[in-house]
């Protein structure tokens, strides 16, 4: 699993690079739309990347989740402060959730990472769309503009 993560990781690291490469050399070639539209598939890549390995990490995955509740979280959902929710499991939907808040608004929004490897996740997922989002889309709305 791990190796599926990183291959996946350094697939987006790479469409960051090849991204702002493209915008360093101002290339003629790409117009503002192919620019909007590239940043917009890493940006989802980017927040479908983090909400599975949210999923996979958070106390172990899903089957550990289901077999040891009593693990400690990396992150606290308000679900599990609810005494009548709180024998709900999670799902996937929650992870990407937080995963598409944490790169829209580049914190967490209701749930709350707890361990320093949800912090770090966290982390790296907002730096990634902020290069994204500022630098990326900044520069096709600029082109399209011009």
């Amino acid at each position: 699993m791990l190796f599926f993560f990183a291959g996946l990781g350094f697939a987006v690291a790479d469409e960051v690079r090849y991204l702002v490469a493209t915008l360093v050399r101002r290339s003629s070639r790409v117009d503002g739309l192919q620019l909007l539209t590239s940043g917009v598939v890493v940006w989802a890549s980017n927040v479908l990347l983090f909400s599975l390995a949210y999923w996979r990490i958070d106390r172990g995955g899903p089957e550990a989740r289901l077999n040891q509740p009593d693990t400690e979280p990396d992150w606290v959902f308000p679900q599990q402060e609810n005494a009548a929710l709180r024998d709900k499991n999670l799902t996937f939907v929650d992870y990407l959730f937080l995963a598409y808040w944490t790169g829209i608004a580049f914190s967490p929004t209701d749930a709350l990472p707890l361990s320093s490897r949800a912090k770090l996740l966290m982390m790296l997922e907002s730096m990634i769309s902020l290069v994204t989002i500022i630098v990326v889309v900044a520069r096709a709305i600029s082109i399209i503009g011009s």
